[in-house]
């Protein structure tokens, strides 16, 4: 299982990368492992505001259905527009391809409460 080092995780399995005034978010390798193959992606609107621990997408799988939480708030400045007729690319390319939306941060500080790759590897072993 991957963990970039580059990127903040949540206790919800979603990841963030921070770059200039945009934060690209996404869902964990773990997290599409256990969903199984994703088959349907609801995405929220561009213009979107979303609250940091509040559901804006959600992800469908063979398994189960399952919303994907704002890990900071903010606005949503563009989403992944190849995943609604592509939904397996979360399956394949957790980290690159399969990114969800990307969102212009309201309180960038916010990103300071998430974990690093170190703490979200220890918080999946503690959860097991």
């Amino acid at each position: 299982m991957e963990f970039p080092e580059e990127l903040k995780y949540t206790e919800d399995h979603e990841w963030v990368l921070a770059e200039d005034e945009l934060c690209t978010v996404g869902i964990t390798d773990h997290a599409q492992e256990s969903l199984g193959d994703i088959v349907f992606v609801e995405l929220p609107e561009v213009g979107t505001q979303v609250s940091a621990g509040k559901a804006f997408a959600v992800v469908e799988s063979v398994k189960a259905v399952s919303d994907v939480y704002a890990p900071i708030s903010g606005t949503i400045e563009e989403v992944n527009e190849e995943l609604p007729d592509a939904p397996e690319v979360i399956n394949t390319s957790p980290y690159d391809d399969g990114w969800m939306v990307k969102i212009r941060p309201d309180d960038p500080s916010q990103l300071d409460e998430l974990m690093d790759a170190d703490a979200y590897q220890e918080f999946l072993e503690n959860e097991e």
